[in-house]
């Protein structure tokens, strides 16, 4: 929307960054089963504008699971209006933390993946 572009009509990277987090925030938390909160971010980069009226889509892939963290890494693509190839836009990798009750790092419990793994 126009009240989150520049005077140029493209998209704050500040607005995109918090798309991202959300993203890889509902990823975390689904995995670990509860509340998971972001520590880090690392390697954002931006290869093309977003403008207002883009499709804006975010993919995340879980890359590793520790004992109570585990990183994500997020890709944004955007797909103009009336077009239909899509370019990646950027991309980051997220650390998030498995919290309690009252806001302490948790062991986070393996999953169906892991224990394939094992």
């Amino acid at each position: 929307m126009p009240a989150d572009a520049n005077a140029y009509g493209d998209i704050f990277g500040g607005w995109l960054m918090s798309l991202m987090d959300s993203a890889a925030g509902l990823t975390a938390s689904r995995r670990v089963k509860g509340r998971a909160v972001t520590v880090a971010m690392d390697g954002m980069q931006f290869h093309h504008p977003v403008s207002v009226g883009d499709e804006v889509s975010v993919y995340t892939d879980i890359e590793r699971i520790g004992r109570t963290s585990m990183t994500i890494a997020v890709e944004a693509w955007r797909r103009h209006r009336h077009e239909e190839e899509a370019v990646k836009v950027t991309q980051a990798t997220f650390t998030f933390v498995a919290v309690d009750e009252a806001n302490r790092p948790r062991a986070i419990e393996p999953g169906a993946i892991e224990q394939q793994e094992q």
